[in-house]
């Protein structure tokens, strides 16, 4: 059972009972879809950015940040977010909260990237349900890649020096020493320290959230209109095209690391080469509409463009590995 299940129950309750669509309509799994990330995506953004604020406020960040950037750690700090990545259970939008909690807790950009990488490519399916379909073998090699590219992507990132192209509205979180200041360091009152966190945390969730709907209705509409069928016959070719046709078609869609693996393992079932089913899969979970319209927001363009790219340029190499193997 997982820690969403509550949230896909209330989902197929109002879906199917209380709006009378019936679940086996691509009408009734695109509304389903889009109630549950929407209720999924914005709990975790409140929660998370609630942990953060409360955090930055107590405890030094610039004590992490020296460890991060002054300390020779010979990328452990990219793989110790990669790893981050890896264990939390969240889709390309879903990991964007605590993407948002890393930026304003003044981490470095390369490590912050190296999870937003991570989060989406390697997840629980790839831990708990690939070793079933595909293998131990695949299962190990696959979660390595992914690892690797993760922090390899965020260590170029990080030497491109694009600290400047995030938005600084999402730099404010006052520090305790700010706000003691500004009471002539005196005792803060517990209720004004309330409603300080309860405005930064607004003030950043309302600023995101109109994009999260925006970007999960159209998701949710690909989701549910787009036939698996229509995928595979356009990737059962070897030819060398499709492992990049793969990624230029898995890109639009969005869909969580769970609901994907049946409709991989069905495309592989159908002809379609391994690495290139995987390319597919990774681009759908990794990479989104939705979540470029959100990480729009908290980036300017010239850094997006950049992470896209990275992050493309990887899925199309473990496309190609895996199609050798």
């Amino acid at each position: 059972m997982s820690i969403f299940t509550p949230i896909q129950q209330f989902a197929d309750l109002a879906t199917h009972q209380w709006l009378g669509i019936d679940a086996s309509t691509y009408l009734g799994e695109s509304v389903n879809f889009f109630i549950y990330d929407v209720i999924k995506i914005g709990l975790l953004m409140l929660l998370i950015n609630a942990i953060v604020t409360v955090t930055e406020y107590y405890f030094p960040m610039e004590k992490v940040r020296n460890i991060l950037t002054k300390r020779r750690l010979y990328g452990l700090d990219y793989l110790v977010a990669a790893l981050l990545g890896v264990v939390t259970p969240f889709c390309s939008c879903s990991s964007i909260p605590l993407f948002i909690g890393f930026i304003s807790a003044k981490i470095p950009l390369g490590v912050t990237f190296a999870f937003l990488i991570s989060s989406p490519l390697i997840n629980e399916a790839s831990l708990y349900l690939f070793p079933s379909i595909f293998g131990l073998q695949v299962t190990l090699l696959y979660n390595l890649v992914g690892i690797l590219i993760a922090m390899f992507g965020g260590m170029l990132i990080q030497k491109m020096n694009m600290e400047k192209y995030i938005r600084p509205e999402f730099l404010k979180f006052k520090s305790r020493k700010q706000v003691e200041a500004e009471y002539e360091n005196a005792k803060v009152p517990f209720k004004d320290l309330l409603q300080l966190w309860r405005n930064q945390i607004l003030e950043i969730t309302k600023k995101v959230f109109p994009y999260i709907l925006i970007g999960v209705a159209i998701g949710a509409l690909i989701h549910g209109f787009v036939p698996e069928s229509f995928i595979a016959n356009y990737l059962s070719s070897k030819a060398w095209w499709t492992v990049p046709a793969a990624v230029l078609i898995g890109t639009p869609l969005y869909t969580n690391s769970i609901g994907v693996i049946p409709v991989v393992e069905a495309l592989i079932n159908k002809g379609v080469p391994m690495g290139t089913a995987l390319a597919f899969m990774t681009a759908s979970t990794t990479l989104s509409i939705p979540s470029g319209l959100m990480l729009a927001k908290l980036m300017k363009k010239e850094l997006l463009i950049v992470f896209f790219g990275i992050t493309i340029a990887g899925i199309i190499f473990m496309g190609y590995l895996f199609n050798t193997i």
